[in-house]
């Protein structure tokens, strides 16, 4: 449970972070840039989401499957 409350801190860091780079390139007239940094974030919290669900389902196969 705590991996769990720890990657949810994590998502969130990454997108006040994000948004604040956005938010800066944007006022600075950078708006090309400012979408590619929210795109880059997203895939960041992306990849995080993909593995969080691999161990869940690997967690589930364990419990039906009876292996250690």
């Amino acid at each position: 449970m705590l991996g769990d409350a720890s990657l949810l801190f994590q998502i969130a860091g990454i997108g006040i972070i994000v948004a604040l780079i956005h938010t800066i390139l944007k006022q600075m007239g950078n708006e090309e840039i400012a979408k590619l940094a929210a795109l880059f974030g997203f895939v960041i919290v992306l990849i995080f989401v993909i593995d969080g669900i691999a161990d869940l389902f690997q967690q589930i196969k364990s419990v039906f499957l009876f292996q250690g």
